[in-house]
């Protein structure tokens, strides 16, 4: 390495694919020069084999002619590259257990599970291995795993991101986003990410909807209220879903798109080459292979009611705030019953944004038992600025 190459990170919690490495060097100049970022396992870079969480995958794929759109947005503000995460395999799962590589440790929540499927990319962020990191959200992949790790997360606003060179899980829903360990960092990389800034109004309030909060571990809703009455802001309550279908039909929705979808980009492949697939995800790309076009013709127009019931109630002056997860990181030797709760009632509240297309910051404004627990922030979409500002505001409130 030359004189201004950064030192490289020694991987203490197994957060990498393989050693890091300097895989790409940043501009000279630019709002991020100096800093280093890692992607996960998602995202082409020049030359490497994207993986994908699978070594079937892996062992197919051929080494990337391109950069991915995304991380070229990164180098081009300064920031160098020093290597590539873990992810779940194919991006399905927000777990952050990998049956094959195995699972990242969580410095913030120890001998708990980290959170998928950017499972790398938030471990990395948390243990100070890197300053920032990408990953992708498409139905919580970034906020789960920055709730559970503690860490700032952003799930910028579908479309705004490019997703060029990404291996996709369901196109309709899939951003990628970054990590960082606090809100003005995650606020600087968030500007170099999306491009041209979108100017938006003033929050005028918060919004608390009953109905998702009720989804949430009592412990960890108390803990998050807390927090959000400390902002300042007046806070209006609501049920969000109760008159557009409710989040149970919300939910159902998203798990038919989202499987249909995966089921295209990956159905081929594994019908053929019968990969060797984990548990869970397994049994996802399973369901997703007996979605039918009846079950489609149901579910686009709840999804459709739920992006409309969003943003006329966000109406690009209010915000929601919402649990970020169910409750703090579990152990990953939790009973299959409680596991597949705990992963029901937080799809039901991730997938409201998915829907929507709208923007979230996840901010580790609360614990519960000394576990972090996170609380997304979900704005109009196209005004990431917006959740961005606010998370600022209210972590700095919480350190004066």
């Amino acid at each position: 390495m030359g004189l201004n190459a950064p030192a490289l990170p020694i991987d203490t919690v197994g957060a990498f694919m393989g050693r890091p490495d300097l895989l790409a060097k940043g501009a000279q100049d630019g709002p991020l020069a100096g800093l280093t970022f890692a992607v996960k396992d998602l995202f082409d870079v020049t030359g490497l084999r994207t993986g994908g969480g699978n070594p079937d995958w892996l062992a197919d794929a051929a080494p990337a002619a391109a950069t991915a759109g995304a991380v070229h947005r990164m180098l081009d503000a300064g920031a160098t590259l020093v290597g590539k995460t873990h992810t779940d395999e194919l991006a399905y799962s927000i777990a952050g257990t990998n049956v094959h590589y195995g699972t990242p440790v969580n410095v913030n929540a120890p001998g708990r599970i980290p959170g998928g499927s950017s499972s790398g990319s938030a471990a990395a962020v948390a243990a100070g291995l890197v300053d920032f990191a990408l990953g992708t959200d498409t139905g919580g992949s970034i906020r789960v795993p920055a709730s559970y790790c503690g860490i700032f997360g952003l799930r910028p606003s579908w479309g705004r991101v490019p997703v060029d060179g990404l291996m996709p899980l369901a196109p309709s829903y899939d951003t990628a986003g970054p990590f960082a360990r606090d809100p003005h960092r995650l606020r600087d990389v968030a500007a170099a990410l999306l491009g041209e800034a979108h100017v938006a109004p003033a929050v005028e309030s918060l919004l608390i909807a009953d109905d998702v909060w009720a989804l949430a571990d009592p412990g960890a809703a108390a803990a998050l209220l807390g927090a959000v009455e400390r902002s300042g802001l007046a806070l209006d309550h609501i049920d969000l879903a109760a008159e557009a279908g409710g989040l149970a039909a919300w939910v159902k929705a998203f798990r038919a798109i989202q499987g249909s979808e995966a089921w295209a980009a990956y159905g081929e492949w594994i019908s053929s080459r019968h990969p060797a697939l984990g548990p869970g995800v397994a049994e996802r790309f399973a369901a997703a292979a007996w979605v039918t076009p009846k079950d489609l013709a149901w579910a686009r127009p709840v999804r459709r009611q739920a992006t409309d019931r969003v943003r006329a109630v966000l109406d690009g002056r209010r915000i929601l705030a919402v649990p970020s997860a169910s409750g703090p990181a579990p152990t990953p030797d939790g009973a299959i019953a409680a596991r597949a709760d705990l992963r029901e009632r937080t799809l039901r509240m991730t997938c409201i944004a998915g829907h929507a297309g709208a923007p979230v910051v996840s901010a580790p404004l609360a614990t519960v038992e000394d576990l972090p627990i996170g609380l997304s922030l979900v704005g109009t979409p196209g005004y990431d600025e917006q959740v961005l500002d606010l998370a600022v505001a209210m972590w700095d409130a919480t350190r004066s």
